[in-house]
């Protein structure tokens, strides 16, 4: 069953990663983040990496020392290790998706990436999608899922046939995508998978718009958001075949 993406996510500019802004003391996907996207208006994308214990966090890397001052893998550690360890340019912690669905409580769009738990897109074990899908079993409020493993989204497709799913995508250019195999890349580049996943949308890649595979899904009925948006001259050309945008370092016009 193909669910429509609610049309808050075609109004409201999604901010990449929530609002932050580390001059500002607000790490990306942290609770600070959150608030000031939802005090702006803004609707939400956030990211899920899985703990050791199975737990979903709320984090980008598979690794630590980008965002925190800690090194390793974070699949390695528990949640109730990674929730003590400071996220850098803040004063807060790695947050689980629980809290911040309590803390978003419906009043902003939220837009899921679950990240490729395999790191080469095969087909995954499917812990992170049954702990994402119990999550969101009862949440209520604008929600959608998205990856970019089409396996990922075709075990969510099941697990939760009522979620809205997508998929991100990209030019899949094998120079900005290693160590990811070059006939992967070769394979995601059509994005063979929309129907297979019974997918209503697809986030690509802001360069890649003009690619005729999307104004084929298009004309479909799919739904076209796109990744990620830094100034508003991109944003003006992005719109030209985007629905929506995801943005990050300046602050997106709101609809009037």
């Amino acid at each position: 069953m193909r669910v429509p993406l609610p049309p808050a996510f075609l109004r409201q500019p999604i901010a990449h990663r929530a609002l932050h802004d580390i001059a500002q003391g607000r790490p990306e996907n942290s609770r600070t983040a959150i608030r000031a996207a939802i005090a702006a208006g803004y609707a939400i994308e956030i990211d899920l990496q899985l703990s050791r214990d199975g737990v979903p966090m709320v984090f980008h890397d598979e690794t630590l020392e980008r965002l925190t001052s800690r090194e390793g893998w974070l699949c390695d550690l528990t949640a109730g290790e990674l929730a003590e360890i400071p996220l850098t340019g803040g004063d807060e912690t790695i947050p689980t998706l629980a809290e911040i669905l309590s803390l978003v409580a419906g009043r902003a769009p939220l837009l899921i990436e679950l990240k490729d738990q395999t790191l080469r897109m095969a087909e995954t074990d499917g812990r992170l999608e049954q702990a994402t899908a119990a999550a969101l079993a009862t949440y209520d409020g604008p929600v959608a899922v998205m990856s970019f493993n089409p396996h990922c989204i075709a075990r969510m497709a099941t697990l939760a046939p009522d979620l809205p799913r997508g998929l991100t995508t990209s030019a899949y250019d094998p120079a900005d995508w290693a160590p990811l195999a070059p006939e992967i890349c070769d394979r995601l580049r059509p994005i063979p998978d929309y129907d297979r996943t019974q997918s209503s949308f697809i986030s690509h890649e802001h360069t890649d718009l003009a690619r005729p595979r999307v104004a084929d899904l298009a004309a479909q009925g799919a739904a076209i958001l796109c990744w990620t948006i830094k100034s508003p001259e991109a944003e003006a050309a992005a719109r030209r075949i985007a629905q929506n945008i995801t943005f990050e370092r300046y602050a997106a016009a709101l609809p009037a």
